[in-house]
């Protein structure tokens, strides 16, 4: 309860005169979607204690990066000039995580209703779900640009580089294969616990 109250708080702060509003509605609306969707899966379809954490940290990488727009994120600005670095590099983080939670939302999903079992080719699955879920995202940057021209700038934050889709893509890969190999077994045991709560109600 307390991540939901944290998470409603951090949505409504970020939208307290963002940047760009238009940017903010884009970069937002996974979390104004998910929000809604995890209050009424709560009860018929609970997730482990690990996703609702891990889905919360990303709604606040995106909430930041709604607020300022990613090219413009004072921590990326801060980073950027210690490791001398020529652009923000926020938008990295957000397309590392937009790999690294999905997949273990996935994870959970495949386990939890299909008949596939931890291994090998649970791990492609999950990869594979987080890269498509990845080039799905870099479809949507195209068609809202397409649509809205120069006011999708901020969202598409390219910052000049002609290879920031290919680094979107690699980074969310990068993310789903680290989460799984960092967080497969604590995911286990959290999802066996889960089955036996639900089995002793």
């Amino acid at each position: 309860m307390w991540l939901l109250a944290a998470g409603v708080a951090l949505l409504v702060v970020s939208g307290i005169g963002p940047r760009d509003r238009f940017t903010w509605f884009l970069e937002a609306g996974p979390v104004l979607i998910g929000i809604p969707l995890l209050v009424l899966t709560s009860r018929c379809f609970p997730l482990t204690p690990l996703l609702y954490r891990l889905l919360f940290l990303h709604a606040a990488v995106l909430l930041l990066g709604a607020h300022y727009t990613y090219a413009e994120v004072p921590l990326g600005h801060w980073v950027g000039r210690w490791l001398g670095l020529a652009r923000n590099h926020y938008d990295r983080l957000g397309h590392f995580t937009q790999g690294f939670v999905p997949a273990v939302l996935t994870r959970e999903i495949l386990l939890r209703r299909t008949p596939l079992r931890s291994g090998g080719w649970l791990f492609v699955l999950v990869v594979a779900v987080a890269l498509a879920f990845s080039a799905l995202y870099e479809l949507i940057e195209w068609w809202t640009a397409l649509a809205t021209g120069e006011a999708a700038q901020a969202f598409l934050g390219t910052q000049g580089d002609p290879w920031d889709t290919q680094w979107d893509m690699f980074l969310a890969l990068l993310g789903s294969v680290l989460s799984q190999l960092t967080l497969a077994r604590v995911h286990d045991w959290q999802l066996t616990a889960l089955g036996a709560s639900a089995t002793s109600r």
